[in-house]
């Protein structure tokens, strides 16, 4: 297992290495006695988990439990205290999020993050790493030019074809600051789905979307999860979460509470006494 953390911009050399035929059944995320504080707040405190691949996971939590904040420190938008993050069998305690989605671990936010003066599939185009248009130089050289038109072109198609699947083409030409708070939950998918990572971390992607977009984003991800791809899902709506996920993990004060099946965590009463404070 790889250990040690990446000092530059560019990931290991050995990042990008498959996992072996003994790690095929290994969890895909590991973390291990996470623990982050601000000014004193413990806001995750010892947080110990798994992610097996293949699979649509729970986090819930009352409100203040640590959700975002280990979202936060898996994929390197925060630097933890102490802990560990192990992804694919490599150690990414404290890469930076561009390192941790070219190793294949990307998220959504909150509030969507698009680039509201491009258009849908602008945006979309954007996510890839590796575009060889990237540097100045390389985009205007002729024995390069080809290369990036060609690659242009492949992107493109990739974008359209993402579209259609979360069944945004038809806006494909809109400015993405014109779409509704749902449309744009589904263009954040799609921009990740464009990265094609191995797992996304989707925080609260209901909020704020009406049923029928709900719906469709729900099925989506039931799709993409069929195709391999896994998920850790932070959501409010228990309903989703009950009937969506498998496994379920419950934060309580920065640290896991309960781990198990939906109906385990459901009639459980460490869960309850921790959403209801103790009125059980």
């Amino acid at each position: 297992m790889t250990t040690t953390a990446p000092d530059s911009d560019d990931a290991p050399a050995d990042e990008s290495a498959a996992t072996t035929d003994a790690d095929a059944d290994a969890p895909l995320l590991q973390v291990r006695e996470l623990e982050k504080s601000f000014g004193g707040i413990t806001a995750v405190d010892g947080a110990t988990f798994e992610v097996e691949r293949g699979t649509i996971t729970g986090l819930i939590g009352p409100n203040g439990a640590g959700k975002s904040t280990t979202f936060d420190l898996v994929t390197g938008v925060q630097t933890p205290d102490s802990g560990q993050v192990v992804f694919d069998g490599t150690d990414i305690t404290g890469w930076r999020p561009h390192q941790a989605a070219n190793r294949g671990l990307v998220r959504t936010f909150q509030i969507a993050r698009e680039l509201d003066e491009m258009t849908v599939l602008e945006n979309a185009m954007l996510a890839p790493r590796g575009q060889v248009g990237e540097n100045l130089w390389r985009a205007v050289l002729p024995g390069v030019r080809k290369e990036v038109v060609r690659q242009e072109e492949q992107l493109r198609e990739q974008a359209w074809e993402t579209l259609e699947f979360l069944e945004l083409d038809h806006l494909a030409e809109e400015y993405a600051g014109a779409l509704s708070g749902g449309q744009r939950k589904l263009l954040e998918l799609a921009r990740v789905l464009m990265i094609e990572p191995e797992m996304i971390l989707l925080d609260e992607p209901l909020a704020g979307v009406n049923p029928t977009l709900e719906e469709k984003l729900l099925d989506r991800l039931h799709s993409l999860r069929d195709d391999g791809y896994t998920f850790l899902l932070v959501e409010h709506d228990m309903d989703v979460i009950m009937n969506h996920c498998e496994p379920v993990i419950v934060l309580h004060q920065g640290e896991v509470l309960v781990e198990g099946s939906p109906e385990q965590v459901k009639n459980d009463d460490r869960v309850l006494e921790a959403y209801l404070g103790g009125e059980v």
